[in-house]
């Protein structure tokens, strides 16, 4: 029973912190790919530039001449669920993260997911955000710290654009205004188009708990990007009811690793303690312990990793 305890208390500690280590690879393979989309933007935008150059036209001579404009820029393609779409920065809270298209719990285990159904931040109208505030680096760990006039920087293939926090109603008479309001699971009019152009970031509320929705709302400063064609969804992803918002886990396909590995773990641990007491004596019964603790932690880990894609929640 003691035993069965630590390994439930390990398992609290990988959910608050080791899930940590799956979303630091993910934002570095995130970074790289983003990185790389906005060179690739950059290399076509030249090269758009230079063909309009050599095909510019003079449409009439002398001192009034006029020279036909340049052809619009292309439009981006649609963002595929799982592509990165930018960074998110909020100096006041310390948050640098970098985006993924989809609110699903795969997608938000790699960071702060954007909403399909939604614009993409920057552009016109109401961009909607989701990202974990315990779990998974907790991307919006702070955002109840987040105050009226704060900035929050976003930056796509599109540029830089920056949004100031908007004031919310005060929670009593008088009181003054926060930068962050609460919701019910089911005020799926968050992600509704305001007729302005907003960022809207939401999480689970209160922290350890999925029973409300923390939501603060942003306001763009300057003139929005053009607007791109909605992401190609390649999987269902509800977006009519958040109480599914980054609470989908529940993937069976992982049934087998978390049974598999866990059943590893638990095998390197009865050969350390076969070997300490059947085989060895005195000082020499450490050894075993010491010689097989990384092989067991990296299988516990491996099993806890796969255990929590198949429970339903994550905060």
């Amino acid at each position: 029973m003691i035993r069965a305890g630590f390994l439930i208390l390990l398992f609290v500690v990988y959910q608050l912190w080791g899930t940590g280590i799956h979303t630091a690879g993910a934002q570095d393979d995130l970074a790289r790919e983003f990185k790389a989309q906005q060179e690739a933007v950059a290399n076509a935008t030249t090269a758009t530039t230079a063909d309009t150059a050599a095909t510019t036209t003079v449409t009439s001579s002398g001192p009034n001449a006029t020279i036909a404009p340049p052809a619009p820029a292309a439009a981006l393609p649609a963002p595929a669920l799982g592509q990165p779409i930018g960074q998110i920065t909020i100096p006041q809270i310390g948050a640098d993260f970098y985006m993924v298209e989809g609110t699903d719990l795969r997608w938000l285990k790699e960071g702060p997911g954007h909403f399909s159904g939604t614009p993409l931040p920057g552009q016109a109208g109401n961009a909607a955000i989701a990202g974990h505030r315990t779990t998974y680096k907790a991307p919006f760990n702070r955002i109840d710290e987040l105050q009226p006039g704060d900035k929050i920087t976003i930056t796509t293939l599109q540029g830089t654009f920056t949004y100031e926090v908007l004031p919310q109603p005060g929670t009593e008479p008088g009181a003054a205004a926060s930068g962050h309001r609460i919701v019910s699971p089911s005020a799926v009019e968050i992600l509704d188009d305001k007729g302005d152009n907003r960022l809207t970031l939401m999480a689970c509320n209160p922290k350890y708990s999925a029973s409300q929705r923390i939501v603060v709302e942003a306001r763009l400063v300057g003139n929005p990007a053009p607007s791109s064609p909605k992401a190609t969804v390649i999987e269902p992803v509800d977006q009519n009811d958040l109480a599914g918002i980054g609470l989908a886990g529940g993937d069976p396909s992982a049934r087998a690793a978390a049974i598999g590995y866990s059943l590893l773990a638990l095998a390197i641990w009865f050969l350390a303690w076969y070997l300490a007491h059947r085989r060895l004596r005195s000082w020499w019964r450490i050894a075993p312990y010491v010689v097989l603790l990384p092989l067991f932690s990296v299988a516990l880990y491996a099993s806890f990793e796969n255990i929590t894609r198949l429970l339903p929640g994550a905060y």
